[in-house]
């Protein structure tokens, strides 16, 4: 289990090959210097809900991993996250399962 250190809030958690796939979607926009909100859903069995919160390149920000290895990289899921920031203004954190099901609906 990951983590998504954001300023000086308390850490988010995240699955490591999760986290990865945010941390480049993410960079992309925060390179280009562009400020937007990132959003996911809350599991139930942490509480249920949304968050959200803003992103800026002036916010320290860190990516904490639990695993040494980064991972294969599935760019279809960097595109399907970034796509999402474009059409409702928030960068949603998709699950991976649901990319292609995304991208065929919003392409």
């Amino acid at each position: 289990m990951g983590q998504l250190v954001y300023a000086a809030s308390a850490p988010f958690d995240f699955d490591d090959r999760v986290l990865s796939h945010v941390k480049i979607a993410v960079g992309s926009k925060l390179r280009r210097k562009e400020s937007f909100y990132l959003g996911w859903t809350i599991p139930s069995e942490k509480g249920s809900g949304r968050m959200a919160i803003w992103l800026s390149p002036s916010i320290p920000l860190q990516f904490r991993f639990r695993s040494n290895a980064p991972g294969d990289i599935n760019r279809a899921w960097v595109h399907a996250m970034e796509q999402t920031a474009l059409s409702g203004g928030v960068m949603t954190v998709l699950d991976e399962s649901d990319v292609e099901e995304y991208l065929r609906r919003h392409s």
